[in-house]
């Protein structure tokens, strides 16, 4: 490994269209975020790991040490851990599985990790810590976070990519990202609102497969909306395409749209972002929206512009 001290930062994601379907090889359109994480490597002269991870607020919010033996015995096989810890000694260990040269020298590190956006957000603190820990491990980052996190991969797409991307599985190759330009001439009438609450991933896919309503025609539909939302050139419309693609995937896992549930009253349209329920939602509003959702207890309003990479 180099001794050089060395940075790596990858981009925040999020998922405009397609969450749920994008498992089953739909279209999705996905930006990366002006949010991120970095993560430094620096050599020490133990052979230990010293972690710390800083938050948006330049407060600790996780360290410890690690030794290689702890990595050594660590078994990925075991379930999905919420130790935080032995969380991050199983993406190690992954990597090791992926480059057999990674962490074998007992050579130490000084290692830090900062996030500028609140780890409840959703935007992305496990796909950037994969994509950078994948960079400075050479190996392929789709490929760790299949062995770890699992899930579409669209989050490392964002983190490697500085522009809106498509996003599409493909079977037995890797994923189809395409560079777009999605620049809506509308963009200073969109917003993201965050619902005060982190949606875990993974319950909502379990829940989505089990109910297995998805078929090639649904796929089509969700593709052209995809493509449509990307040409897009009025507010309306794209008011439209959210409000379609709603109705899709509200049939798909069987809730309620965000906006039926919670914003019914709004004048503009709400479309929920990746699993229904939490993190962030994508509101399309003729008139600045805040002052709407502050009354409802929902105080990070976020306009596009500030959110999105490009």
């Amino acid at each position: 490994m180099n001794s050089k001290p060395k940075t790596y930062r990858s981009n925040g994601k999020l998922l405009l269209t397609a969450e749920y379907a994008v498992l089953d090889e739909a279209k999705a359109l996905a930006i990366p975020t002006k949010y991120g994480q970095s993560l430094l490597v620096k050599a020490n002269d133990s052979n230990i790991i010293n972690w710390k991870s800083y938050n948006e607020l330049g407060a600790i919010w996780f360290e410890c040490h690690i030794s290689f033996n702890e990595i050594a015995t660590t078994d990925l096989n075991s379930p999905a851990l919420n130790d935080v810890k032995e969380r991050l000694l199983q993406i190690l260990k992954a990597t090791q599985s992926l480059n057999s040269e990674f962490l074998v020298s007992n050579q130490g590190y000084d290692i830090t990790t900062h996030q500028d956006f609140n780890r409840l957000w959703g935007l992305g603190t496990s796909s950037t810590l994969i994509n950078n820990i994948a960079n400075w491990a050479n190996v392929d980052a789709y490929q760790l976070l299949k062995k770890t996190f699992g899930g579409s991969g669209y989050d490392i797409a964002c983190a490697q990519n500085d522009t809106s991307i498509t996003f599409q599985l493909q079977a037995d190759q890797n994923p189809l990202v395409t560079s777009v330009n999605f620049q809506p001439l509308f963009k200073d009438h969109l917003y993201f609102v965050y619902l005060n609450q982190k949606q875990n991933s993974r319950e909502g896919i379990l829940a989505y497969k089990s109910l297995g309503k998805i078929d090639s025609k649904i796929t089509s539909k969700i593709d052209a909306i995809t493509e449509e939302m990307i040409t897009c050139t009025s507010l309306s419309e794209f008011e439209n395409l959210i409000e379609a693609h709603e109705k899709i995937v509200s049939n798909l896992i069987e809730q309620d749209p965000i906006k039926t549930r919670l914003f019914s009253d709004f004048k503009g349209a709400v479309k929920s972002l990746g699993a229904w329920g939490g993190d962030f939602v994508l509101v399309a509003s003729n008139t600045n929206p805040t002052a709407y959702f502050n009354a409802k207890g929902f105080d990070t309003v976020i306009r596009y512009v500030d959110m999105v990479l490009v």
